[in-house]
């Protein structure tokens, strides 16, 4: 399979545009992801999110608009992608275009979207309503901000919890087995082998 990779905006955020024969499926929509879709001839006739914080979402609602693609996202994401202003109310001087979702997505053991088996993973933590999507074909984690490369997500934002997150990460992640690529919202890919081993937010 081949992954085309964004990286943009603020916090250097991820995204991930996987196609297919019916256009492409699209994880995450960061700040100038949409120019770099149209500058790839990429069309995306799926969005998916993995969770509602504002670097992760900042082009949703104008991919939507300009694709006509279908928008998934956890349900617990509602209020951060639906209010103009939840950031603000939050102390932070951010606001989004609010971006409805076509389907909401919970966790499940088979989401298929466009030929692709993923393995929906609910783990909260960083945020209400996190999601990792692992392509069960290709054993490849699309893991937002739950795990990265010699970190995890932060969880000192509104929402986060710290247990809820490594354990998440120990009880779901983890157990998907050492050689699984991890494909994470900021910085480099990992695998979970490496992350398991070498990780110091998950030693005993």
């Amino acid at each position: 399979m081949h992954i085309d990779t964004y990286s943009g905006g603020l916090f250097d955020t991820n995204c991930f545009f996987l196609p297919s024969s019916e256009g492409g499926i699209l994880i995450d929509a960061p700040q100038g992801s949409a120019e770099w879709l149209a500058g790839r001839n990429h069309r995306v006739s799926h969005l998916l999110l993995t969770h509602g914080h504002i670097d992760h979402v900042a082009e949703a609602a104008r991919i939507q608009r300009q694709h006509g693609c279908r928008v998934g996202y956890h349900p617990e994401g509602i209020p951060m992608l639906t209010d103009p202003l939840f950031f603000r109310k939050l102390g932070f001087g951010w606001e989004i275009e609010p971006v409805e979702a076509d389907f909401l997505i919970e966790e499940t053991d088979s989401l298929v979207i466009e030929g692709n088996d993923f393995q929906v993973l609910y783990v909260p933590g960083h945020c209400p309503g996190s999601l990792c999507f692992f392509h069960k074909k290709e054993r490849i984690l699309f893991g937002g901000d739950v795990l990265f490369a010699g970190a995890v997500g932060r969880w000192d934002l509104p929402g986060g919890d710290r247990d809820l997150l490594l354990n998440g990460i120990a009880q779901k992640v983890i157990p998907l087995g050492d050689d699984v690529k991890v494909l994470p919202g900021h910085g480099p890919a990992t695998t979970i082998g490496v992350e398991r081993r070498t990780n110091p937010f998950l030693q005993p």
